[in-house]
């Protein structure tokens, strides 16, 4: 796993694609704070730019440096949650603009996984995490599911984990308002 963090890193910071495990399913990755690398990404993907992508980060107490106000509910969401789970904040800080949804919020996910919480935490920076499929297609649940455009058109694969034969699925998403209100997107 080490030599897979230190190439990915090194990929991560010249603005580089990767295609790597997450805590959910295997997502395509780049430096967050970078709008050339997510570009690149949202090309790779077919994907319209006004549709935001979620990023990893390492620990909870990151959230403020990429949210103007993290809902006092947030904390509890993402303490007592089972299994991996996406919040959408508005207000949305320090990140590469063309990462930003049009109504100024941002998916957030703390990874608990080996691979990618060590990946974030070495980076220092967040990590763009998005499925690992042509925008259209179904994501893939293993990695031997991924398409070859996919692989072909990243900089680096990580190798840690891609003969795992569990079946990954996608994390819970749900978005929070300044007000207080939650909207369930994806269970």
């Amino acid at each position: 796993m080490r030599d897979d963090i230190q190439k990915a890193l090194e990929v991560l910071k010249k603005g580089g694609l990767i295609l790597y495990p997450t805590d959910t399913i295997w997502g395509i990755g780049c430096d967050a704070t970078n709008e050339e690398a997510v570009k690149k990404l949202y090309a790779l993907k077919r994907r319209d730019d006004r549709q935001s992508m979620l990023i990893l980060i390492d620990r909870p107490e990151r959230l403020q440096a990429y949210v103007q106000e993290v809902p006092a509910f947030a904390w509890d969401l993402i303490e007592l949650s089972d299994r991996p789970l996406t919040l959408i904040y508005d207000g949305a800080k320090n990140l590469a603009p063309n990462l930003i949804a049009p109504d100024g919020s941002i998916g957030i996910r703390v990874t608990n996984e080996p691979f990618s919480q060590t990946l974030c935490h070495q980076f220092r920076r967040p990590i763009v995490s998005t499925s690992a499929n042509i925008s259209g297609t179904p994501p893939p649940a293993r990695f031997d599911q991924i398409q070859d455009e996919v692989k072909n058109g990243v900089d680096y694969i990580v190798t840690y984990r891609q003969d795992d034969p569990s079946e990954a699925r996608p994390s819970g998403i749900v978005k929070l308002g300044y007000d207080g209100t939650v909207q369930v997107i994806r269970e």
